[in-house]
């Protein structure tokens, strides 16, 4: 009974979340319809206790077409409205924290001139962050593992854990660097250090998950987005000058993920097909001191 009983709860979901065949043949989706055919693709249930909501605009408007990138920076804003891109998917925050509190920006000239362009473009802002990564698979690893030739290096399904030819970790660092246009990657521990095996943390899932994935006896070199540097940076110091065969090549938050929501738009163009989907990438939000040049 239990099991018929589940059964009958999902399939009145799935039904609940169908399109009509107006909304598919008019082409007028709104981007709350959006999101329930997101829901439909996805492999795990959608969780109340996430921070994938809606965090601007309202989702019952009508979507122009689909924007997919890493941060809603001002820069993207622009973009999205000069393609005529209502609703923009991303998988960071917006204002500045985690939760996108706004609370405490109330008067700050940078959230109200950021906020106004918003509403003056009636622009709906929606974060896919939890649910990209509780999708079997990860969907920003699937992207990233693709971006970067990985696949055939993989030795179990976890996309965690990979083999390579035997090289130093300068060597592989300079090659990553390729691959990882706009990067400035930095390296803790002893660069002409030789390895073969490699942990891979995209983002910043904190020093926990890093220093498990390093403790791994399999693990000698950890290529990681970012984390403080008072916790994995000082961890894989202290054991570098412990002698232990550990290194880590840190690549910076945006590019450990940004292929993953390449890969996300590249996923949702396979279920809309009534509205235009776009990939916009961010570029780097500083600018490296070797590059500037002063007149």
């Amino acid at each position: 009974m239990k099991l018929i009983g589940a059964c009958l709860i999902l399939l009145s979901f799935v039904g609940s979340q169908q399109l009509s065949a107006q909304d598919i043949v008019s082409g007028t989706l709104t981007a709350r319809q959006v999101l329930s055919q997101m829901q439909i693709h996805l492999t795990c249930p959608w969780s109340q206790e996430t921070v994938d909501t809606f965090k601007t605009g309202n989702p019952d408007d009508k979507v122009t077409g689909v924007a997919v990138s890493m941060f809603a920076d001002m820069e993207i804003l622009r973009q999205a409205v000069a393609k005529n891109c209502n609703l923009i998917i991303v998988h960071e925050p917006t204002f500045y924290n985690h939760l996108d509190k706004t609370d405490m920006l109330k008067g700050n000239p940078v959230y109200r001139a950021k906020n106004e362009y918003i509403k003056k473009h009636k622009l709906i802002i929606f974060r896919f962050h939890d649910h990209w990564h509780r999708t079997v698979p990860d969907g920003i690893y699937v992207g990233m593992i693709e971006k970067l030739g990985w696949k055939a290096n993989q030795i179990d399904s976890s996309m965690l854990f990979f083999r390579f030819d035997e090289q130093t970790v300068g060597g592989f660092a300079q090659k990553l660097q390729v691959k990882l246009k706009g990067s400035q990657l930095r390296i803790v521990g002893d660069p002409l250090m030789r390895f073969t095996n490699v942990a891979f943390a995209v983002g910043a899932p904190g020093s926990q998950s890093h220093i498990k994935l390093l403790t791994s006896e399999f693990t000698e070199l950890l290529v990681a987005g970012e984390a403080p540097e008072w916790e994995t940076y000082e961890y894989v110091l202290d054991a570098y000058l412990l002698g232990m065969k550990k290194a880590a090549i840190f690549t910076g938050h945006i590019p450990s993920e940004e292929a993953g929501m390449e890969y996300c738009a590249t996923w949702m163009k396979t279920f809309i097909k009534e509205i235009p989907v776009i990939y916009l990438e961010n570029g780097s939000a500083y600018s490296f001191v070797k590059n500037i040049q002063i007149q």
